[in-house]
């Protein structure tokens, strides 16, 4: 029991880095919080600070929930799945920057890698295929809050009839795509508005320059 109150506890200290309020003003001098979106995540910080930040800070986010997940496995194994969620919990409401963090889309991959090594070793459908269903919805609708909501929740769908995953990984999953939508409840306005920006970067938008 103390043991998996440790993993918990740990789990949630290491979401709670905000990698993106610590290389915002580290290395750009910016706090991204007053910018943008204010959002401590690798879209707002891609947006306020440039691609690279952008690039390092989605790496980092991941590697939360990767960490945790391995630092459960040395410490008490069954409590791995649980570890990757709290690690995303922790990264919304981050202990260390008042309690708002990002919407744990990164994080989340981090915990589709961590589950693929640590659980059921099925690294196409719990690893690569939301990394590729995510990318082929935005080359569609060039939407990363779509994207994202699309992506994680076909990966619940996988886990369930694919995979097949122990009932609580795949509990762990629905509850986090769950999460993840309420995330995005602005995004979802604005999608409905069709006022949600969409990225450039994959080429004209709609066919326009």
């Amino acid at each position: 029991m103390l043991k998996n109150l440790l993993v918990l506890v740990i789990s949630y200290m290491i979401g709670s880095i905000p990698w993106a309020l610590v290389i915002g003003k580290l290395f750009y001098k910016k706090d991204i919080r007053q910018f943008g979106s204010g959002n401590l995540g690798a879209s707002n910080a891609g947006r306020v600070l440039g691609k690279p930040a952008a690039v390092a800070v989605t790496v980092l986010d991941a590697a939360k929930a990767l960490i945790a997940m391995t630092v459960a496995w040395k410490i008490s194994p069954e409590m791995v799945p649980y570890a990757g969620l709290i690690a995303c919990l922790g990264h919304c409401f981050p202990v260390f920057a008042q309690f708002k963090g990002g919407k744990a889309v990164a994080t989340t991959y981090g915990y589709y890698l961590g589950l693929a090594i640590f659980v059921n070793q099925a690294w196409f459908w719990q690893f690569l295929f939301p990394i590729i269903a995510f990318f082929a919805i935005l080359y569609i609708c060039r939407m990363v809050s779509l994207s994202s909501m699309s992506a994680t929740g076909l990966e619940v769908l996988a886990s369930a009839f694919i995979i097949k995953n122990p009932i609580q990984v795949t509990i762990c999953l629905l509850l986090l795509w769950m999460f993840i939508v309420y995330r995005h409840r602005s995004n979802i306005s604005r999608i409905r508005n069709g006022t949600e920006s969409k990225i450039k970067w994959m080429g004209p938008v709609n066919g326009k320059n």
